[in-house]
């Protein structure tokens, strides 16, 4: 191949010499203005372009004179440089902060439900009310006793700014005008624990107790509110993955129930991690442009722990190993189009993922890889090439 390479260009050169006589690159460079020399680079440039375009038609069609059987077949993977993400997969559940059973925070019995099932209310609407037990009417015999008590006093303090009367009565009739105005205040508040509000906007999910029965502060539930405007899923982390699982990071969210799927990221990284399972707990909003969305759903996560910009990545199953556990594979030093030669090839990789893995040491992103048939070739060795692909 590399004779018939020679016979043409000395072909090239006679046919040159048998022409009208041109200076020499000598005479051109040592007396030749910068034009001369421009333009001889140009042609001695042309020259070469022609020439190894016709050695390369020349390398092909040698090639359908040998004895392509003797050279083992591969399918090739032409690398290119991409971006590498590597995701950790965990379990989810979907919640919202406002979720809540409202308890009473009175005892009594349930006299009247304002509200039904699916209600949307606002906060700080009356939801049901208890029966005070005739306190309200105690609180009307405490507000006339505190008006008479107030005037008493108002009448003492004047006499007392007119230095009339003892001290001892001015400061009776204070502390008692002071002491039925705290009762009364006092039985406000408790009667106002008769009745029950809403505690945020929302929705009544459900009425647990019915009007009538008697209920008790933290035993008896009455309602479950809730609002799903600001959902989210909630799930576990094993600790390993501290520091490379931070606020921001991408999440792959698929609620399977629902047939939905979301690319979010990471909103909030507990500080904590359990002592219990060793993990800690992140968090991903929902969009409230996901329909259908319910507390405790279930939820599968992809956080994204490891992203490596133009990577050199490879399929896994193209690596073997030798016998002391180093992974390897080879790479092609092409001769013509078909025809290269197995590069033996240590490598060092890192993270893997879906089928792919990231090569450290070992390759360069414009290597060409046995794809296909890489397990009946040694190191060297020459091979046939009957498909590329791209990667």
């Amino acid at each position: 191949m590399k004779y018939l390479s020679y016979l043409t260009i000395l072909s090239l050169l006679i046919s040159v010499s048998c022409g009208p006589k041109e200076k020499s690159i000598e005479d051109i460079v040592e007396n030749g203005s910068k034009a001369e020399l421009n333009q001889k680079r140009e042609e001695l440039n042309t020259s070469m372009r022609k020439l190894n375009s016709q050695i390369k038609t020349l390398d092909k069609k040698l090639v359908e004179f040998e004895d392509s059987s003797k050279y083992a077949l591969v399918e090739a993977l032409s690398l290119a440089p991409k971006d590498f993400n590597h995701y950790v997969t965990v379990q989810g559940d979907v919640t919202t902060d406002q979720n809540i059973m409202i308890y009473p925070q009175f005892s009594g019995v349930l006299k009247d439900i304002y509200v039904k099932e699916g209600d949307q209310v606002k906060k700080g609407q009356k939801l049901a009310k208890i029966d005070d037990g005739g306190q309200s009417s105690q609180l009307k015999e405490m507000k006339a006793q505190r008006e008479l008590s107030k005037t008493r006093f108002e009448r003492q303090e004047r006499l007392w700014d007119e230095n009339i009367g003892s001290e001892i009565q001015y400061l009776e009739a204070k502390t008692a005008f002071e002491q039925i105005d705290n009762a009364v205040d006092q039985m406000k508040s408790q009667l106002n624990k008769s009745v029950i509000y809403a505690p945020f906007s929302g929705k009544i999910d459900e009425i647990i107790t019915d009007q009538g029965q008697v209920v008790s502060p933290g035993q008896t539930p009455i309602f479950r509110i809730l609002n799903l405007g600001d959902m989210y899923v909630s799930a576990n982390v094993p600790e390993n993955y501290v520091g490379n699982i931070r606020e921001g990071s991408e999440a792959i969210v698929t609620l399977g129930a629902i047939g939905k799927s979301f690319v979010g990221k990471v909103s909030q990284v507990s500080s904590n991690i359990s002592e219990s399972n060793r993990n800690f707990r992140v968090r991903v909003s929902i969009p409230d442009s996901i329909d259908f969305v319910k507390p405790n759903l279930i939820a599968t996560l992809k956080l994204n722990d490891y992203t490596s910009k133009q990577a050199i990545v490879i399929p896994e199953n193209i690596l073997q190993e030798n016998a002391s556990g180093q992974s390897f594979t080879f790479s092609l030093q092409m001769e013509n189009d078909s025809i290269g030669i197995a590069n033996f090839q240590e490598l060092k990789l890192g993270k893997n993922y879906q089928g792919e893995i990231e090569v450290l040491e070992g390759l360069k992103s414009t290597d060409i890889v046995v794809a296909e048939g890489a397990r009946t070739i040694k190191k060297n060795d020459k091979v046939r090439v009957l498909n590329f692909q791209k990667k």
